[in-house]
């Protein structure tokens, strides 16, 4: 409140006008489509990738080498020391690591060997109203916006999951999928409350590999080395497989860390009701995947749930975020819910 004094000359002098809209640089728009189309596409390379190889031993390949690219990176621009942790740190990424990419992304990948990608995005998206509901459990009370959001969330859920009670798709994917995203929010929920690398890029190379071993380790408990053939690959496989490590796992990620420091918080995170769309459309145009009603009635509903719980829960506290099984993506300090990552 200003004295009268102030007043007095605040009267006196004209008007300041009003500062002109703040507009957003061509850089940011162009990573901001790379994150949509990139991010929103790995559920199609996954589909892909799985069409003539074993799901955990690509899924070993692809976390791997991703996480030591990424760790080779980081020792040539910011130094070895960048790469240093305590052991407690290394043990916690290494959870968060098997909770995510093993837990969340491998049964996502062993899903889509029997589920559409876009299915399989759409009820990966229903993610963020798990965390919520995690957080609720811990004593974080939600908002009432982000209640209602958690709501339209598992309801479109439930229409989803009608492909597979009617036969369609088989229910068993569907629920591969579904505990999936459960295992995801349950790192993403912990990755916040346990000593974590401080810097979220070497927190997330550890998380890659140590994932990626862990889907070596089930895949070959799984016997999917046995009688695997290289040679029978398709080259669209390959393709695939190659374009989820550079361009999901590095280009992507990279793209979206860029746009948590340059772009305004609330149009980053539209990628998380953006990258489900993506992938409809994608599957839907390449792999001639069907729309049937319940994919678009419950898609619709938990899109509008997942833009309602985001635009509610990034008003409050930061913390680490991640987001959704298909997606290799770095702790941020965004909004306390993560939407729905798995690069992926």
């Amino acid at each position: 409140m200003t004295t009268p004094a102030v007043d007095s000359a605040a009267d006196a002098q004209p008007p300041s006008p009003a500062p002109a809209a703040r507009r957003v640089p061509v850089a940011v728009w162009v990573a901001l489509g790379i994150v949509y189309v990139v991010w929103g596409s790995t559920y199609l390379g996954i589909r892909v990738v799985v069409e003539t190889m074993p799901p955990f031993l690509s899924a070993s390949a692809r976390f791997v080498t991703a996480g030591l690219l990424l760790a080779g990176i980081i020792a040539w621009r910011q130094g070895p020391a960048a790469l240093k942790v305590s052991p407690r740190q290394l043990a916690s990424a290494a959870v968060v690591g098997l909770l995510l990419l093993l837990g969340g992304n491998g049964l996502v990948v062993l899903a889509e060997t029997s589920v559409p990608s876009g299915l399989a995005a759409l009820l990966i998206a229903v993610v963020p109203a798990w965390v919520v509901l995690l957080k609720a459990g811990f004593g974080e009370r939600p908002s009432a916006g982000g209640l209602v959001g958690v709501l339209l969330g598992l309801a479109g859920l439930a229409v989803l999951t009608l492909p597979g009670f009617s036969g369609d798709v088989k229910a068993g994917g569907v629920v591969l999928v579904i505990v999936g995203t459960l295992l995801w929010s349950v790192g993403s929920f912990a990755s916040s409350r346990i000593p974590m690398p401080a810097n979220p890029f070497t927190a997330s190379a550890y998380e890659m590999v140590a994932g990626g071993i862990g889907c070596l380790g089930v895949g070959l408990v799984r016997g999917e080395q046995h009688g695997l053939d290289l040679s029978a690959v398709s080259g669209r496989s390959w393709a695939a497989l190659g374009y989820l490590i550079v361009f999901g796992s590095l280009i992507a990620f990279t793209a979206y860390a860029w746009l948590l420091q340059a772009a305004p918080l609330s149009l980053v995170a539209t990628y998380a009701y953006v990258n489900p769309v993506v992938a409809v459309a994608l599957g839907a145009l390449i792999l001639n995947e069907a729309l049937s009603w319940p994919i678009v009635l419950g898609g619709a509903v938990v899109v509008a749930g997942v833009c309602l719980i985001v635009s509610t829960e990034r008003r409050g506290s930061p913390s680490s975020r991640r987001t959704a099984p298909g997606d290799d993506r770095p702790p941020r300090p965004m909004a306390p819910v993560p939407s729905a990552k798995a690069d992926r």
